[in-house]
């Protein structure tokens, strides 16, 4: 059985080119830029729900307490005049930026670690590449990519975002499953 030990080379290398590829994607390509759009009343927004000063988190309007509240005549007529909302608020300030790339390298770590338990389980010390690269990569893109038909069918998340996200996902699967495949023990 192939020792936790062996594991940490992989987790880590696929982790810095995890990294790196997501910041060819982001900052160079800029694949996700169409992801995001602008209300054309943004100020008239934003003094609304800073008016309520909600506390950072995730909202949705309408509103209902439960589901006998979501089968009142009020709340369906709310939902059918619209706008119906998912928002996530953050905190006031300018982003903190390296506090998000570290827990975005602490989640691909993460991933790195589990998707190797995985491969731990099923596979041996000198398993061949493709072998490592098809358990690997299935495990990290379930990972990465498969939260998007989640928030499709629940959150309003628009398809293009959740296919934009599966691609990522299939690239940084791609990369851990070469990290762990190139890095697997030998017997």
């Amino acid at each position: 059985m192939v020792t936790w030990s062996a594991l940490l080379l992989p987790a880590l290398a696929s982790t810095a080119f995890v990294f790196v590829a997501s910041s060819v994607i982001h900052m160079v390509l800029q694949l996700h830029k169409p992801d995001y759009g602008q209300f054309s009343n943004e100020d008239e927004v934003r003094a609304a729900v800073g008016r309520g000063a909600p506390a950072p988190g995730q909202y949705v309007v309408p509103h209902a307490a439960d589901g006998k509240a979501m089968a009142s005549p009020e709340f369906c007529a709310k939902m059918e005049a619209g706008p119906n909302l998912l928002v996530y608020v953050g905190p006031r300030g300018v982003p903190k930026m390296p506090a998000f790339l570290g827990r975005w390298i602490a989640y691909t770590f993460l991933v790195s670690l589990v998707v190797g338990y995985i491969a731990r389980a099923t596979l041996a010390p000198g398993a061949n590449y493709l072998q490592v690269f098809q358990v690997v990569g299935v495990s990290a893109w379930l990972a990465y990519s498969w939260q998007g038909p989640s928030d499709w069918i629940w959150k309003f998340k628009p398809t293009s975002v959740v296919l934009r996200g599966f691609l990522d996902g299939l690239v940084y699967a791609a990369v851990t499953a070469g990290a762990f495949g190139w890095l697997w023990p030998s017997a």
